[in-house]
């Protein structure tokens, strides 16, 4: 069975930085795409990072500049570097593997169970 282990995640002040990892476990054949999501209080989870198993990049607009995602294909990990955090980065921040292949079939999305991530002013 295949599982989304993340780590990192805290309470920072504005300004500093805090860095996110996520590891798939299982045995795992291939994966398309990973990243991060976030869920703020009272709003939907919404793409925060991604990237695709060739290198692809997409990064939400309000995160440019600040965040920046990473993989690592042979370990099946991916990371989130956040540096520059506001407030409004506040959430619950969930990673997410995409098109996951491995010996206990195919799966289309998988989450991780979540890391709190709070950003004081």
């Amino acid at each position: 069975q295949v599982q989304l282990v993340e780590s990192g995640g805290g309470l920072v002040q504005a300004g500093g930085s805090l860095r996110l990892s996520c590891a798939a476990s299982g045995n795992i054949f291939s994966i398309n795409a990973m990243g991060w999501y976030r869920q703020a209080p009272g709003k939907q989870r919404d793409l925060v990072a991604l990237i695709t198993s060739d290198g692809r990049l997409n990064y939400a607009d309000s995160v440019k500049g600040r965040f920046t995602i990473s993989r690592d294909n042979a370990k099946n990990t991916v990371s989130l570097q956040m540096n520059s955090l506001k407030p409004e980065d506040t959430g619950v921040y969930y990673c997410a593997a995409d098109r996951v292949r491995g010996s206990g079939g195919f799966f289309l999305k998988l989450w991780g169970q979540g890391t709190q991530v709070t950003v004081s002013s």
